[in-house]
C-alpha cells in the first residue's frame, strides 16, 4: 500500500500506459486489415486473439527483463556497425511490414489478377501468423521502452506498473479494434492512409536496426495531420461518390483459400 501512495508510480503508470496506447496504434491498424481478409463471421475473433497474443507476448517479455536487456548487446560488426538480436528482430520485422504494405496497397489499386470474379479468403491460421510476426516486433519495442522509463526509477516494483499499463492498454485496444476496424474497411482513402502509416513505419523500424533513431513523433504526427485533413475532404464531399477500390476480400461467391 505503501508503494501504491507513492504519486510518482501512478503518473508513470498514465504515462506509460499513454505510450503503450500510442505506439499500439500501429499494431491494431495492422491487425485490422489483415482481419479485413477473413470472413464477417471470423474478423472479430481474429483481432481479439491478434492482441491477446500481444499481450501475453508483452506480459512474458516483461518477465525476461535478463533477456530482453541481453538483446541489446552487440552479436556482430558488418562494415563498422554493430549488430544486436535486437536489431536483427527489428530489421526483420521492418522488411516484413514494408513489404506486405507494398502488397495490401498494390491489391487494393491493381487488383488481384485471376481474382475478378471471385472471392478468396485469406485462411485463418495464415492470418494469425502474420499478426504474431508483428506482435513480436512491436512488442519488443513496446517493451524494451517501458523498461527504460520504469525499472530503473521503481526497481521490482516497475514490472508491476508496466504490467498493468500493458492490461490497459491491450484492453482500450480490444475494445476500439472493432470500429476501427470497420472505419477503414468503409473508407477507402482512410485504408491507404493506414497502409502508407505501416510502410512509414516498417522503414522507421529498418533505419531503427542500423541505429539511426527516427523520432516516433514525427510519424504519428504526419499520420495525424493526414487523418485530420482526409476528415475534412469526407465532411466537405460528404455527397460526392466514393472511390471504390479493388477488394477480392467482399464478393458474392466467396472461395477459401488453400491451405
Amino acid at each position: 500500500m505503501e508503494f501504491l501512495a507513492d504519486p510518482n508510480v501512478w503518473i508513470a503508470f498514465a504515462t506509460l500506459t499513454v505510450l503503450e496506447l500510442v505506439l499500439g496504434i500501429d499494431n491494431v491498424i495492422f491487425i485490422s486489415i489483415l482481419a479485413g481478409k477473413l470472413p464477417p463471421d471470423q474478423q472479430a475473433k481474429a483481432r481479439y486473439i491478434g492482441l491477446s497474443l500481444a499481450f501475453i507476448m508483452r506480459v512474458i517479455l516483461l518477465f525476461s527483463l535478463s533477456w530482453v536487456i541481453g538483446l541489446t548487446a552487440p552479436l556482430f560488426t558488418i562494415w563498422g556497425q554493430e549488430i544486436s538480436g535486437k536489431d536483427l528482430v527489428l530489421l526483420i520485422g521492418g522488411l516484413f511490414l514494408i513489404a506486405k504494405a507494398t502488397h495490401e496497397i498494390h491489391g487494393s489499386l491493381e487488383g488481384e489478377e485471376g481474382h475478378s470474379a471471385k472471392k478468396v479468403y485469406s485462411g485463418f491460421a495464415g492470418v494469425i501468423t502474420q499478426i504474431v510476426v508483428l506482435d513480436i516486433v512491436f512488442s519488443l519495442d513496446s517493451v524494451i521502452t517501458a523498461v527504460g522509463m520504469v525499472s530503473t526509477q521503481f526497481g521490482e516494483n516497475g514490472i508491476w506498473i508496466m504490467i498493468a499499463a500493458v492490461v490497459i492498454s491491450i484492453a482500450a485496444m480490444m475494445f476500439f479494434a472493432g470500429p476501427v476496424g470497420n472505419f477503414v474497411q468503409r473508407h477507402p482513402t482512410v485504408k491507404m492512409l493506414a497502409l502508407s502509416f505501416l510502410l512509414l513505419i516498417g522503414v522507421m523500424l529498418v533505419a531503427e536496426s542500423f541505429d539511426q533513431k527516427i523520432p516516433k513523433g514525427y510519424i504519428y504526427f504526419a499520420m495525424a495531420f493526414s487523418i485530420v485533413v482526409e476528415f475534412l475532404n469526407m465532411r466537405l464531399r460528404r455527397k460526392a461518390q466514393p472511390v471504390i477500390l479493388h477488394n477480392p476480400y467482399e464478393d458474392d461467391e466467396p472461395v477459401a483459400e488453400a491451405k
